[in-house]
């Protein structure tokens, strides 16, 4: 185990204790680098930015429940790397997931997704999205259904690239919470039907686990 320095202690016990001060330190202290240290793996300034808040924002939502038996430093990378290389997958799984659907289309086949359409749970997806106030949910649509990088969101509705990360976490906690108990479902859908549903419920639900 690496030697953790007394800052680093006290950085960690606030973290888990809820301080979002001391959250906010660990951001300012660690954002920069993580972003540099991303690209190594997705080779996008962009792409990278997001991975590292994306990370950033798990990691307080479940900040009571971490278990960092490394360097504070150390963890943190890690969980860059772990998300970069998880993005890296999703992006093969999507292309498998295209090809799949091009040779569906080929042979008048259904796919996957149309069979899901208007589903219990795809009612429920979107009913907790609509649950959302309209700036949240306005924020959080533009990021999951048009695939705007957070600079993109906040020039286009006028607001600080702070603002979009403050609205993303707040509506990413209430759509976990209020799809908790489909977890299971969705757990279940993707082991009946494999990679090519898993592509299509880590495109929607990637932020819940």
């Amino acid at each position: 185990m690496k030697h953790m320095t007394d800052d680093q202690s006290s950085w960690i016990e606030g973290l888990k204790a809820g301080s979002k001060e001391v959250f906010d330190d660990i951001f300012r202290a660690y954002y920069g680098e993580l972003v540099i240290y991303c690209l190594r793996y997705v080779h996008d300034q962009d792409v990278a930015e997001d991975i590292v808040q994306d990370m950033f924002v798990k990691m307080w939502l479940r900040h009571a429940d971490l278990q960092i038996q490394t360097s504070l430093k150390a963890y943190l990378y890690r969980a860059t790397q772990n998300h970069a290389l998880n993005h890296l997958n999703q992006l093969k799984i999507q292309d498998k997931y295209k090809q799949y659907v091009g040779f569906a289309a080929l042979n008048g086949s259904e796919s996957p997704l149309e069979k899901l359409q208007e589903s219990d749970l795809e009612l429920k997806i979107k009913h907790a999205v609509l649950s959302l106030p309209e700036k949240r949910r306005e924020v959080f649509e533009l990021s999951r259904h048009e695939g705007l990088r957070n600079k993109q969101i906040a020039e286009r509705l006028n607001i600080s690239v702070k603002t979009v990360e403050n609205q993303m976490t707040k509506a990413l906690e209430h759509l976990r919470v209020f799809l908790k108990e489909y977890l299971p479902v969705i757990f279940l859908f993707i082991v009946t039907f494999g990679v090519i549903l898993q592509a299509f419920l880590k495109q929607d639900f990637f932020y819940l686990f």
